[in-house]
């Protein structure tokens, strides 16, 4: 195990032998740390946290650290990283408010710069948080997604797979599977570019999305009626998916139309 003399490691942090821990690094409490990982000079990491194998920390990032929630009282809870995720200079991550509860970051996620992901976060495989970015807490982003620089969310939004959050965007409201939003809280599109270069989804499903865009934002309908006939229209699991989406339970509703015509978004 490669951990530099100037590392600060907590007796009872779990690391593998094939680890590497970088100068004035500091692991405090129970930390779990998997094979292959990097974490580099100046990262934080705390608390009962468990990370996968290969993830990279880079200098300064802080991972499993208190919440910022008022409402926190120093009970045990969790932060999960899961394998191959790279989290970029002074990213935060934090753990959850709640007794027993967890802040979870799927695989191969990349956290850019600067990013934040805040307490009780359920973020799925491949999502990619790009620079500045901020996650309040309890927001649930769906695998793929991608959410683009100096954005912002709110707590308890749902961010739907495979969504595309354009740049700035300040995202109150939660964002069905496949479509981009920007602006404030507007949907302006689908995400095309980013489902064909997936290879997930055939022809089929990619133009049911259209389909399903195009009812809810471009008919003119009101959004229940729109809903309705769209739900009675989709064959896809694709399509059945965006549905499901909207009817579950929420708490912030979901994102409006746009003022400005748009269809197909870049993905990547």
């Amino acid at each position: 195990m490669a951990i530099h003399p100037t590392a600060v490691i907590d007796k009872k942090a779990e690391i593998d032998p094939t680890a590497e821990i970088g100068p004035f690094a500091v692991i405090e409490g129970p930390v779990k740390m998997g094979p292959g990982c990097r974490v580099y000079p100046n990262a934080y990491i705390s608390g009962w946290t468990e990370i996968g194998a290969k993830v990279e920390i880079h200098p300064n990032a802080v991972v499993g650290h208190l919440p910022q929630d008022f409402h926190f009282s120093g009970e045990r809870s969790y932060c999960r990283i899961g394998d191959g995720t790279i989290i970029r200079e002074g990213a935060s991550i934090h753990r959850g408010t709640q007794p027993e509860s967890w802040t979870i970051v799927g695989k191969n996620c990349f956290i850019l710069a600067s990013g934040h992901v805040g307490h009780n976060c359920e973020v799925g495989d491949g999502v990619k948080i790009y620079n500045c970015t901020a996650l309040s807490g309890h927001v649930e982003v769906g695998r793929n997604a991608i959410i683009s620089g100096y954005s912002l969310v709110h707590q308890f939004v749902r961010i739907g797979e495979f969504v595309m959050v354009g740049g700035g965007t300040r995202l109150g409201k939660d964002v069905p599977p496949y479509f981009s939003a920007l602006g404030e809280s507007e949907c302006y599109g689908y995400n095309a570019i980013g489902l064909r270069r997936s290879g997930e989804f055939s022809p089929e499903e990619i133009a049911e999305v259209k389909t399903a865009y195009r009812t809810l934002y471009r008919s003119g309908k009101t959004f229940g009626v729109a809903l309705e006939e769209m739900a009675g229209a989709m064959k896809t699991k694709t399509g059945r998916r965006i549905v499901e989406f909207i009817k579950a339970p929420n708490k912030r509703g979901i994102i409006g139309g746009s003022s400005e015509r748009g269809e197909e978004c870049d993905g990547e």
